[in-house]
C-alpha cells in the first residue's frame, strides 16, 4: 500500500461533559497537529498516490472550518464531547466528502482508505481510519 500525508493545525476552543474528563469538563483551547494520510494499492498513471498540492488545500479548507472556533457553540456539535478521537473522524469524513465530489482530482478516485490523525501534543494524539 502506498501513501502520502499532509498536515495542517487547528486551534479550538471547547468543553466536556463527565466527570471522566476531570479539569477539562471546564472550556479549554486545544492546539492540533492534524495529518491526513492518503492511501492507495497501486500509483496512479502519473505514478502518484493523490496530488500533494490538492491534498494539502482541501486538508486546510476542511481545519479552516474549524479553526478558531468554540466548538461548544457550533450547531453540528451541539450536546457532543468532541474529543480528540471524534474530532479525528468529522476531519476524515469531510474529506472523504471532497474525494467523493473530485475535489482532489480524477487520480483521487483510485484511492483505497484515509487516516485522519490529530496530535494533542508530542505524546499524546488520536486517529481515525476509513475507507474511501
Amino acid at each position: 500500500m502506498f501513501s502520502i500525508t499532509v498536515r495542517d493545525h487547528i486551534m479550538i476552543a471547547h468543553s466536556f461533559r463527565g466527570d471522566v474528563f476531570g479539569p477539562a469538563q471546564r472550556l479549554h483551547g486545544a492546539t492540533f497537529l492534524v495529518d491526513a494520510t492518503f492511501r492507495r494499492e497501486q500509483l496512479d498513471e502519473d505514478n502518484i498516490v493523490v496530488d500533494i498540492g490538492l491534498a494539502t488545500r482541501e486538508l486546510g479548507a476542511v481545519v479552516g472550518e474549524l479553526n478558531y472556533r468554540n466548538l461548544d457553540n457550533e450547531p453540528d456539535f451541539a450536546g457532543v464531547n468532541t474529543s480528540t478521537e471524534f474530532l479525528a473522524k468529522v476531519i476524515a469524513d469531510r474529506l472523504a466528502e471532497r474525494v467523493h465530489k473530485g475535489a482532489l482530482g480524477e487520480g483521487a478516485k483510485g484511492l483505497a482508505g484515509l487516516t485522519v490523525t490529530l496530535h494533542e501534543s508530542h505524546v499524546a494524539w488520536a486517529s481515525y481510519e476509513r475507507a474511501l
